[in-house]
């Protein structure tokens, strides 16, 4: 059998597992005959589209107000202290948004909050509301920025800067400079850094959960949990895949055109520093205020309630149980996801063509798939097809390489495209086999692939919410299953424990993957 032949092979099961859920949640919502228009025309389910729409839409334009600004000063601008600020704004992106809704109910929620109890002696026993769209909002808004916050900043540190310094030689002022040239040539990556927001804020399932608002995620979680006819929740499943599916599209659309040409590579050279001037005080403080509200502000909260705490015995070696059942889920995903996602790249690479191509776009549609459809439909597969694996650890495992599959895939793609394929061949007409030159020269070459892609799925597994509370065995639990019930509960002491170690844990694997990117 020919090595193409091999690797086709291979990849096709790795597409065909991968497509297990979405293929068992059509079956199912088609099995439910005239009910699922009943369902789809109910007056609940549109106000529950227009509530996840609404949602997505409020927190993607206000995620461009706010990081538009601070790509632009951390970049073009003589902002004091730009190097640190350029760290700062970015890091928010490694606290899970169920994290920092936790955050913001015990800081400022209505009862057993920092500020109620700092206001109980003045006989103020609750605090207006934070639940529902606002909430929801302002805690999607101050981690989810970050992605629109890179890609500009991507996006003007490659402008070329003779289009501005054309603009100002036609007697254009700098802000008109900026509205008329700059802002333009950024609307690409605005676009795509905005889509990237909106596809996980639709997705999301922490943050509508703990404040109460009801989005697509919330109300499949609570028809799944409270009957037992759970066609409504495929159904439901069903639309907020059409609707993520639609904003990936839209996402690969604006990608595909974010071209914006000007001088060679060659001719290109650093943008000239804009000096703020009376701007300089004003730029400052927006972006202090921005990293303490997103940054600081979340440490300082988990410091507070660490500092109240007083934890047992038991309750630490609950926590290092934790710890280690998040590690190892984790890391098996990792190892998994790496091994599904070599062979497809390497066909779709070495052995270019239309299925090749079709194969590894398929394994796209995982980053498409809210982790909360996943799960629901690996229930239903499990409970009818698949009862051996039903609540097993390998039946999560397969949920998490289902989602993250694409991570691995994008990043060992990358590597792989940057090795010659002359010295696989010097490597086989010296005498070495396939399976020899795969192991002494393409893997030792794409190396930094497997290992980003691994940190990466590594990095959004252990952060895993919906998925692992639905799919994981009976009593097994990880850090960010433990904080959802324990916030959900007011436990807030315990939950900024488990919350500073899944932060910790991100930002030690977010380091690996920028290591792996400067070398």
């Amino acid at each position: 059998m020919g090595q193409s032949r091999i690797f086709a092979i291979l990849s096709t099961v790795v597409v065909t597992m991968a497509l297990i859920p979405l293929a068992y949640l059509l079956w199912r919502t088609a099995g439910a005959g005239t009910g699922v228009v009943d369902i789809l025309l109910d007056a609940r389910t549109f106000r529950i589209l227009m509530n996840s729409v609404l949602l997505a839409a409020i927190v993607t334009a206000l995620s461009a107000v706010i990081a538009v600004p601070l790509a632009f000063f951390t970049v073009r601008t003589d902002l004091p202290g730009k190097r640190f600020w350029s760290i700062a704004t970015a890091l928010p992106l490694t606290v899970p948004s169920y994290v920092g809704s936790f955050i913001i109910i015990s800081a400022i929620g209505p009862k057993g909050s920092i500020i109620q109890n700092l206001l109980m002696p003045l006989g103020i026993e609750r605090l207006p509301s934070i639940y529902g769209l606002p909430g929801a909002v302002l805690a999607m808004t101050l981690f989810t920025y970050p992605y629109i916050l890179l890609t500009v900043r991507s996006s003007l540190q490659n402008l070329d800067p003779a289009l501005e310094e054309a603009s100002r030689n036609l007697g254009y002022s700098q802000k008109e400079t900026f509205f008329k040239v700059t802002l333009p040539h950024l609307r690409p990556s605005i676009a795509a850094g905005g889509l990237l927001v909106a596809l996980y804020t639709l997705s999301d399932f922490g943050t509508p959960s703990l404040m109460r608002f009801d989005s697509f995620t919330r109300a499949i979680y609570i028809q799944y949990q409270s009957s037992f006819d759970r066609t409504a929740a495929a159904v439901l499943a069903l639309m907020l895949v059409a609707l993520a599916l639609t904003i990936l599209a839209l996402e690969f659309r604006a990608m595909g055109k974010a071209s914006y040409f000007g001088s060679s590579a060659a001719t290109r050279r650093p943008p000239s520093v804009i000096e703020l001037g009376k701007w300089r005080l004003p730029a400052l403080m927006f972006t202090a205020s921005v990293v303490g509200a997103a940054l600081v502000f979340p440490m300082a909260v988990i410091g507070y309630w660490l500092v109240r705490a007083s934890f047992t015995d038991e309750f630490i070696r609950g926590l290092l149980q934790l710890t280690v059942n998040s590690i190892y889920v984790s890391g098996l995903a990792a190892a998994v996801a790496v091994l599904a996602a070599l062979p497809v790249v390497i066909y779709a690479v070495r052995y270019p063509g239309r299925f090749s191509t079709l194969l590894e776009r398929m394994t796209y549609l995982g980053s498409g798939l809210p982790g909360i459809v996943v799960a629901l439909s690996l229930v239903f597969f499990g409970a009818n097809f698949a009862t051996s694996l039903y609540q097993t650890i390998s039946m999560l495992i397969f949920a998490y390489v289902v989602l993250f599959l694409p991570k691995a895939v994008g990043t060992i793609r990358t590597s792989m495209l940057q090795i010659n394929p002359r010295l696989e061949e010097a490597a086989r007409s010296l005498g070495s086999g396939s399976l020899e030159t795969l192991q002494k020269v393409t893997l030792p070459l794409v190396r930094p692939g497997l290992v980003n892609g691994a940190a990466l799925v590594f990095l959004t597994t252990i952060k895993e919410l919906p998925a692992t509370l639905i799919l994981a065995p009976i009593g097994f639990r990880t850090l960010a299953t433990r904080i959802w019930s324990a916030t959900d509960d007011a436990l807030f002491a315990e939950a900024a424990a488990m919350a500073l170690l899944l932060i910790l844990a991100s930002g030690i694997f977010m380091s690996i993957i920028l290591k792996q990117e400067a070398q």
